[in-house]
């Protein structure tokens, strides 16, 4: 198996009567980071939500994120009750609070 990157922190946030959970992370990824993907040196994303937890997920799910400086700012995604993806987006354009 690749290399795992660990950027910085990350958060679970549920909502209402959706059976989907929504985790809010922050990641500062240079973009030499984000190369060993492309290397097929790491293939997942390892960060801490803002609560605490320790989330894993593929690094192409952040791949329309990509500049040439990296992968910077706070996000969220969303799975399923069952933890398969759905989305992710950005909150903010950078390395601000939402």
């Amino acid at each position: 198996m690749g290399e795992v990157i660990s950027p910085t922190l990350t958060t679970i946030y549920p909502r209402s009567m959706n059976t989907h959970q929504y985790i809010r992370f922050r990641l500062n990824l240079s973009a030499d980071q984000y190369l060993k993907v492309y290397q097929g040196i790491a293939k997942n994303i390892t960060t801490v939500a803002d609560d605490g937890r320790r989330v894993a997920f593929p690094a192409q799910n952040i791949k329309q994120f990509l500049t040439h400086d990296g992968v910077y700012g706070h996000f969220e995604m969303e799975l399923t009750a069952e933890n398969k993806f759905v989305s992710i987006k950005k909150l903010d354009r950078g390395f601000g609070s939402v």
